[in-house]
């Protein structure tokens, strides 16, 4: 019998390599290996496939099934180098179309009220409220990704300089990011806060922590923005979808182009710089997120008309 499971790791191994994290597909891959071994297979077949795309997850519907064929799709060209009898399941096979979700472009007093909300929070725990203000405000200003600002540490801010090291990013790379000068001061003012909280007691060395004084934790933090936004009026109390945290780096793209527009900076010239600021290896992910909207569509109507009343 082929080990399956070592295969697997083999593979999760040389695309992590390659900058990609795989957390799911590491896990669904795993099972499928589980159950490559189950029925002693020799081989991957789309049968087989089929049958674990579709029968592990009888909640989820079409679309997960498909997702889960495409993971196997990539294991399957990677074991048919080894073994010519591998089957690649056809991409047509159980076809999906990924969509994207609806950007939310906040505005400058949406952003201020969430940032107030924040400061509410729990009365009676001196921290909690000032580290989600620190983190949601930064998430804000920044572009950041909600991963990059949990995974700062104390040892990746440049205080003096106002620069920011952003290290095991999207596809590992690391990245120099500067910060104006007043999210500095925020910033050094919440570690402040967070000196005098702990004194003495052993903490840990990421920048953003919980009263325990462990690293922020993502799912709360998403349960946290959630319940804010319903407090200002961002969602309804039982809205399932809605603005979400990571449509703060939506409008930090939008915002930055805009203000190239109207201070005369050519977009086009300076793209790239945005691209890399935001940690993108392809500057085609970069407009992706630059979304069309009313002010960015009339200063882009501005410059165009300011180019043509050139000409006679």
């Amino acid at each position: 019998m082929i080990p399956w499971t070592k295969a697997v790791q083999r593979y999760l191994t040389l695309r992590r390599g390659f900058g990609f994290k795989l957390e799911y597909p590491g896990q669904a891959l795993a099972d499928f290996a589980c159950f490559l071994n189950r029925r002693a297979a020799t081989h991957i077949t789309v049968p087989l496939a089929l049958q674990w795309a579709r029968g592990q997850s009888p909640g989820h519907g079409a679309v997960h099934a498909a997702q889960r064929l495409s993971m196997v799709r990539g294991f399957a060209r990677f074991c048919h180098a080894d073994d010519p009898r591998t089957e690649i399941p056809p991409a047509q096979l159980l076809p999906f179309c990924a969509q994207r979700a609806r950007p939310y472009l906040y505005s400058a007093r949406e952003i201020r009220s969430l940032l107030a909300a924040a400061l509410r929070l729990d009365p009676n725990d001196a921290l909690r409220r000032w580290t989600y203000h620190g983190l949601f405000g930064l998430l804000a200003v920044s572009g950041l990704r909600l991963g990059e600002a949990r995974g700062l540490r104390l040892g990746d801010i440049d205080w003096r300089a106002g620069v920011l090291t952003i290290r095991g990013t999207k596809f590992g790379q690391s990245r120099l990011v500067p910060l104006h000068p007043t999210t500095t001061k925020v910033l050094h003012a919440y570690y402040s806060r967070r000196s005098r909280y702990f004194g003495r007691h052993p903490t840990s060395d990421y920048l953003f922590v919980s009263k325990r004084g462990n690293r922020v934790d993502g799912a709360e933090a998403r349960r946290v923005f959630y319940r804010i936004s319903r407090q200002v009026g961002l969602r309804g109390a039982t809205d399932s979808h809605g603005p979400r945290l990571h449509d703060f780096r939506h409008r930090f793209a939008v915002a930055t182009l805009v203000r190239w527009y109207r201070t005369g900076v050519d977009p086009e010239r300076q793209i790239q710089i945005l691209s890399t600021y935001l940690g993108h290896i392809h500057v085609a992910d970069t407009y992706w997120y630059l979304t069309l909207c009313p002010a960015l569509r009339g200063a882009a109507i501005k410059r165009l008309e300011k180019r043509w009343s050139q000409f006679p």
